[in-house]
């Protein structure tokens, strides 16, 4: 559900010349089976996005129960996957108003500086309201910190502040900055392909695996341990954030019905979710904050991927 696209050229498909998309899902009535696609990552699919998403948000203003597109999109598909991640933009409009009424669930990733706590305030006064008038069933799955340098004061005072005011609701996993995040995507492939083992896969693999126990799904590791272990189908999650940097990669089979947007309908793209599908580009609550940590910020370790 986000124009930028990046959950579409960060797994490896290129923009250029796409053929249908959620545009074509959202405004046109095209059924979202034909947007589907596969990708490089066994068990995932994604619906693509690109800039002309841009314009659903004026083109769906005159239109009848225009907060509900997203959600009757979906509804025919939804229960081929057991996860369905919308991956929304860094802005409130009607796109992540879309995500967060077709979603269960959302996952607010929240960029460790000033500005995101500001955008966080009203998120989830844009929560609520979807809560009273259109989906009444959304919840948060969950608070994930992101981009946490921890050479900087700064970091640590944001995530303080966001456990002060969300306390369990933050998940215990969080997202540093590192190098091999921000290269995956120029691979056009996701931090588990491109680096496994460096810190940014890792820390990924644990929140997927912290995001599937909160919602009640089996990880492959608890699958093994118990084959009578079942997965629910059709949970929807919207991940309204900062862009990530990776995509995670795992379990059984994750569709991404990419560039849609997110809320258990989730948002996020991961490969470690599942059989999942990512409505990515419809990102849903990217907390964006682009201010630089202060010049005479105290500096306390080195230390990059």
């Amino acid at each position: 559900m986000d124009p930028q696209g990046n959950a579409t050229s960060g797994i490896g498909i290129s923009k250029a010349g796409l053929g249908v998309t959620t545009y074509h899902a959202l405004v046109g009535g095209v059924p979202m089976e034909r947007a589907i696609r596969a990708t490089g990552t066994s068990g995932l699919q994604i619906v693509p996005s690109d800039i002309r998403l841009a314009g659903a948000e004026v083109e769906l203003v005159p239109q009848i129960a225009r907060e509900t597109k997203l959600r009757e999109a979906v509804r025919p598909v939804e229960d081929r996957y057991d996860l369905v991640l919308i991956d929304c933009p860094p802005s409130l409009g009607l796109l992540t108003i879309n995500a967060l009424t077709a979603a269960s669930a959302c996952v607010i990733p929240v960029q460790c500086e000033f500005y995101a706590l500001e955008g966080l305030t009203q998120l989830m006064d844009t929560i609520s309201l979807v809560r009273r008038h259109l989906n009444p069933d959304l919840s948060v799955a969950g608070v994930v910190l992101t981009m946490i340098d921890p050479r900087t004061r700064l970091s640590d005072q944001v995530a303080d502040e966001v456990r002060r005011h969300f306390s369990e609701l933050v998940f215990e996993t969080v997202i540093p900055r590192s190098v091999r995040l921000a290269e995956a995507p120029s691979y056009g492939l996701p931090v588990l392909s491109y680096a496994p083992s460096s810190r940014g896969a890792e820390a990924y693999r644990s929140l997927a695996a912290e995001f599937l126990r909160r919602i009640g799904m089996r990880t492959a590791d608890a699958a093994s341990e118990d084959s009578r272990g079942l997965s629910p189908v059709g949970q929807r999650t919207a991940s309204h954030g900062p862009a990530t940097e990776g995509s995670s990669e795992g379990n059984d089979s994750a569709c991404h019905l990419a560039d849609a947007g997110a809320q258990t309908r989730s948002a996020d793209a991961s490969d470690d979710f599942g059989h999942a599908v990512d409505l990515a580009e419809h990102d849903s609550v990217k907390s964006a904050s682009t201010t630089a940590a202060p010049a005479d910020e105290e500096v306390r370790g080195n230390g990059h991927d």
